[in-house]
């Protein structure tokens, strides 16, 4: 398994190549910012390994402690964390419900003091209009996250597969039998 220095490396030499590709099938410059920017920050902050102490962890600082309960629920390397798209989708809802939270703390405490005078019907409007109006730039945005984390994912799985030619040989990545596994039920080989 790469070490986070090399998961940063490809990040970093990979994004001109994700920036590059996205400009030249979009022919939109904000929606290359979009997914360059979405590539960059869940290569280097929010991808699979916010599951374990990471350096991914580590980044978000004093922040890092929002991470804890998903640590917790998370097995690493599961489906769940470095799984295509649903390790991606479950990050997003995660930190999601957390910025909801902060933001319907600031609004109560706004709406306390008298300055804001949002209602709750006028933040699901505004929040529903632009999911609507913003669509294809929420999409560019995941597609960056997801291609952030699946360079992350894919160099991980290249990593154990290469370790495992190294011990096992090339057999290994196609199911062939390992030394110490049970041969015949009830008897070791």
């Amino acid at each position: 398994m790469p070490s986070g220095g090399t998961h940063d490396r490809i990040t970093l030499y990979t994004l001109p190549v994700i920036a590059g590709v996205t400009l030249w099938q979009t022919r939109s410059s904000n929606l290359t910012l979009l997914v360059a920017g979405g590539f960059m920050f869940s290569g280097l902050m929010f991808g699979p390994d916010l599951d374990i102490y990471s350096r991914q962890f580590q980044r978000w600082g004093f922040l890092r402690c929002i991470w804890r309960p998903y640590q917790k629920k998370l097995r690493h390397r599961s489906v769940f964390s470095h799984g295509p798209i649903i390790g991606t989708i479950i990050r997003v809802i995660y930190l999601g419900c957390f910025l909801a939270l902060v933001a319907i703390a600031f609004l109560l405490v706004g709406e306390v003091f008298g300055i804001v005078t949002l209602t709750w019907r006028d933040l699901g409007g505004v929040f529903g209009r632009s999911l609507v109006v913003y669509t294809t730039e929420y999409l560019a945005l995941f597609l960056g996250l997801e291609l952030g984390a699946m360079s992350h994912s894919l160099s991980d799985w290249a990593g154990s597969a290469y370790k495992r030619v190294q011990k096992q040989g090339i057999r290994s990545l196609f199911g062939g039998r390992r030394k110490g596994r049970v041969k015949r039920k009830g008897t070791l080989r």
